[in-house]
């Protein structure tokens, strides 16, 4: 049987682009499924696939040279994790953090970073102590230069969660972490919004350092509301201007 001819003038679909510039090679070990999660985490948390982006299995196993099989698992994870939805379109859309999904994902991270504050209190040790002291002097030095505090500010917090010493605890933070990923401007062009910050984690980390659990507790979950504050008016401003709205 003959195939059809193309009609004159007629185009093929271009292939979708891949977003990613290096595709990172398959770890040795690494299931495919894996795999496939791993680097859609990486495409989610670095930018390269943004908040309300439409991701199709077909596209994403043949950027990664993989079957569909895996990329559908990975997908599945990755649902579950809350950095993807699916819908009546064919594949997952990356998700977008609206007032409401902030406000859900503040009052989790509020209550984990609390515990993580309290826990560090009890269990971090003086070189620990001694490492979160030296981060706090470093975002100092850099109170002028926004996207260094960012870096900083990660630093720190991910300094404070392994100094809790609780595997389980670090593993939901992180998840957290992934999530404020999908938020593409930092809350520090808000005038101020820096130095309050720098004066919390310092209350957060005096605490720490005198092993009072309660007030390092009291004082990040104080530290995280403040941040959701911030947060919800940047939303704002955003929607005002009609310009998009990383976390601090």
């Amino acid at each position: 049987m003959t195939r059809p001819r193309k009609k004159s003038g007629e185009r093929r679909a271009e292939p979708r682009p891949s977003p990613f510039d290096v595709v990172t090679r398959q770890r040795s070990g690494e299931g495919l499924g894996d795999f496939a999660a791993r680097v859609l985490r990486d495409g989610i948390r670095g930018g390269s696939i943004l908040p309300g982006e439409h991701l199709r299995e077909a596209d994403v196993a043949r950027w990664l040279g993989i079957s569909r099989t895996p990329v559908r698992e990975a997908f599945h994870r990755i649902v579950s994790e809350g950095l993807l939805v699916t819908g009546p379109w064919n594949g997952a859309m990356v998700v977008e953090l609206d007032q409401q999904r902030l406000v859900e994902l503040y009052a989790v991270r509020e209550a984990l970073e609390g515990a993580a504050a309290s826990l560090a209190a009890q269990h971090a040790s003086k070189a620990e102590i001694q490492h979160l002291f030296q981060i706090a002097e470093s975002e100092e030095a850099a109170r002028n230069d926004e996207d260094s505090l960012v870096l900083i500010n990660a630093e720190l917090h991910q300094a404070i969660y392994s100094a809790t010493h609780n595997r389980y605890l670090l593993q939901s933070l992180n998840a957290i972490a992934d999530t404020l990923g999908l938020l593409r401007h930092s809350t520090f062009v808000i005038p101020g919004s820096a130095d309050q910050a720098r004066k919390e984690h310092l209350d957060i980390l005096r605490a720490i350092r005198d092993g009072n659990s309660a007030k390092a507790e009291k004082a990040a979950r104080l530290h995280v509301s403040n941040a959701l504050a911030f947060r919800l008016e940047l939303l704002r401003r955003s929607v005002e201007t009609k310009a998009p709205a990383i976390a601090r």
